[in-house]
């Protein structure tokens, strides 16, 4: 199994970053706009289209907000086994560090998630900095 770990620093508030990460439905809004650019609720999932096209359906597994974690999975048919989770917690001063985990089968798509992960933590960083700022 891939199992791709990033650690994305981010210049906004523990409080600030988890409200939008917690925020299961506006991804396309407040989390990574331009990366995701839409996001339906459907119960405890969303249906989340991504700027290259592709559609997914994540299903919200834990909301924890005493420890700012948030875990999520997808089932799909071109993927046998993913799940993911993300913690954001205090670095200094109004800065945060989210901790982005995603273990994902098959082996081959691996560095594939690992360069949409990438993105997507430019786009956290670049909306939540700015929303903060």
């Amino acid at each position: 199994m891939a199992s791709i770990h990033k650690d994305i620093a981010i210049d906004a508030s523990p409080d600030h970053v988890w409200d939008a990460v917690r925020d299961f439905g506006a991804l396309h809004t407040r989390l990574v706009p331009g990366f995701v650019l839409d996001t339906k609720l459907d119960g405890d999932a969303r249906i989340v289209t991504f700027s290259n096209g592709t559609v997914a359906r994540e299903l919200l597994v834990d909301c924890d907000d005493a420890r700012r974690r948030l875990v999520y999975a997808i089932t799909s048919e071109r993927l046998k086994q993913h799940s993911a989770s993300v913690q954001v917690i205090a670095d200094g001063d109004g800065r945060s560090r989210l901790l982005w985990t995603v273990d994902v089968l098959p082996h081959e798509i691996g560095p594939y998630m690992n360069a949409q992960m990438d993105q997507a933590a430019l786009a956290m960083q670049k909306a939540l900095g700015r929303a903060a700022a």
